[in-house]
């Protein structure tokens, strides 16, 4: 019988270029990965989970590269599909002074053709958890639908559904981040969203007391509401807890709640609760802000743990 898998994570990678000053100035660009679901992905592999990525990326210059550093970070990209076309890209400056600039260039990119074709319904049933986001589904219509069909997939095999609305008013209006939300919520077993990216923008709720209430009357049964710099707040069997972060030094906040997330998911395929997954994740997320961009900071599961089990919660 072929290996199970603790989590499989849909979505698009990108090529990430960055540079620690202006766009505009910057004459060197340092180059890496990047995308809410690959750095999900990355960081509960570098915890030690057993983590499958399905995506589609094109076959231009960049092909090659992302490949290897994927499976340099020990995903199994058995089913990421290569097409004729290119690859998403992303400029992005952090400068001193805090600042930070993104241009994205991932219109009609190769992920952007991702469909229902490409949801491989033995390689789900193998998995723990199924893991997606808002992101993802705002990439096309055939996108939208291979993540229903992923999410639909695991259900019915018994596998655990996680989801991050991750609203990012670029990509699409609210109504339509609420309406692809709605496609799949019958479905979710694990909500992690932001406080003020998701809960506030598309559901006009700031409180997580009351966050948690609307989607525990959805039917979902774990709710992380992720809050920054105060933690998160998680919703599990009645029972509402505040997970305070580490205190460290900020150096950069790109993808930490991916970072989040790949800590969360990883809890949970362990055999954690959800109360003590958030204390992993928020672990997880405090590690990777301490240094610049979304990937080379997340760390590894030897430091995690030793700050994990120093206190008890």
């Amino acid at each position: 019988m072929a290996d199970s898998i603790d989590i499989i994570s849909i979505g698009e990678g990108m090529i990430e270029l960055s540079s620690g000053e202006s766009l505009i100035q910057a004459e060197t660009l340092h180059k890496y990965f990047g995308g809410d679901s690959i750095n999900t992905a990355a960081a509960a592999a570098r915890l030690g989970s057993k983590v499958g990525y399905i995506t589609k990326i094109g076959n231009d210059l960049f092909q090659e590269y992302l490949l290897d550093a994927w499976q340099a970070e020990n995903i199994d990209i058995s089913y990421v599909r290569l097409v004729e076309g290119y690859n998403g890209l992303y400029f992005l400056s952090r400068q001193k002074s805090g600042e930070k600039e993104f241009a994205y260039y991932r219109k009609k990119s190769a992920a952007t053709t991702l469909s229902i074709d490409d949801i491989p319904e033995e390689y789900i049933e193998r998995s723990s958890i199924v893991f997606s986001t808002g992101i993802t589904q705002s990439l096309s219509e055939s996108a939208k639908d291979a993540v229903k069909k992923a999410f639909s997939i695991a259900k019915e095999k018994g596998c655990t559904v996680a989801y991050d609305p991750n609203f990012r008013s670029r990509l699409w209006s609210v109504d339509e981040a609420k309406e692809a939300l709605n496609e799949v919520i019958d479905y979710i077993d694990i909500i992690l969203l932001s406080a003020a990216n998701d809960a506030e923008k598309l559901f006009d709720l700031s409180s997580s007391d009351k966050i948690i209430k609307f989607f525990w009357d959805q039917g979902i049964q774990t709710v992380a509401v992720k809050m920054g710099k105060d933690g998160s707040f998680i919703g599990y069997n009645g029972e509402i807890k505040l997970i305070p972060p580490l205190d460290v030094a900020v150096v950069d906040t790109t993808g930490a709640g991916d970072a989040y997330n790949g800590g969360f998911l990883h809890g949970i395929t362990a055999g954690y609760t959800p109360f003590e997954s958030a204390k992993l994740a928020c672990t997880v997320a405090s590690f990777q802000i301490q240094g610049l961009g979304a990937i080379k900071p997340l760390p590894y599961k030897n430091e995690v743990y030793t700050e994990f089990k120093r206190s008890d919660m």
